[in-house]
């Protein structure tokens, strides 16, 4: 797609893969890419695995941009909430194959993803905002809401405070952990298994568990940054 999102489409699996160079930051390039990516993985394959570089699925958004015009941030935010609402009603089944830290940003898309894999390791998954002095935005807040454990979302969102991976699962926002060894196998296997189920019943059924979720991310990002 670009140099930002390589795209491998094997077998009906696409593979969406970030990879900056550095900490895969969500910028107006990094979005629009994996929205492409996106397009592209609706019309041809059967299961969308996203993933990131090795030790690093997503370090959110560049926090330069928060310093920047106003209207850019919105934009910026804009896209990045858009975004979130395209992977949590994906009309195909979504595995996150996360290889490292996710933070803010890349927590937020982690959490829309149907299955999330994490690899063990000395990595930090989690929502930062209030420690950097920002305030989690609306769809961030209503993503996390829907798919953390309820003490987990609290926890996560106030303080600010980031986990490990095998906390990170116990909070909700992973499924799995496996060792680095068994990553690529344990995605393997939730693609094959993914793969068998009938994917309209998954569509259909995936918009009705998270209409509320959904609802409230649309209007979030329709009003949020509006003015």
């Amino acid at each position: 797609m670009t140099d930002l999102v390589r795209y491998d489409l094997t077998a009906g699996t696409a593979t969406l893969t970030m990879d900056d160079g550095k900490a895969n930051v969500m910028t107006p390039a990094m979005l629009a890419a994996l929205t492409d990516a996106l397009d592209r993985a609706e019309r041809e394959a059967e299961v969308v695995v996203l993933t990131g570089r090795p030790r690093m699925f997503s370090g959110g958004y560049d926090l330069a941009m928060f310093q920047g015009p106003l209207d850019e941030v919105a934009r910026t935010l804009t896209a990045g909430g858009e975004l979130v609402h395209r992977l949590l009603s994906f009309p195909l089944p979504v595995v996150a194959a996360c290889t490292g830290h996710a933070i803010a940003q890349g927590a937020f898309l982690l959490l829309a993803a149907d299955v999330r894999l994490g690899v063990a390791g000395d990595f930090r998954l989690g929502l930062n905002e209030v420690a950097i002095g920002l305030t989690i935005p609306h769809y961030g807040v209503e993503v996390a809401r829907h798919r953390l454990t309820a003490p987990g979302f609290d926890r996560a969102a106030n303080t600010g405070r980031l986990f490990a991976p095998e906390e990170a699962q116990r909070l909700g926002f992973l499924d799995i952990v496996v060792p680095a060894a068994d990553f690529d196998a344990a995605v393997t296997a939730e693609v094959e298994s993914l793969s068998r189920i009938v994917r309209s019943a998954h569509a259909a059924t995936k918009l009705r568990v998270r209409a509320c979720a959904l609802a409230a991310i649309r209007a979030a990002v329709d009003t949020e940054f509006v003015g």
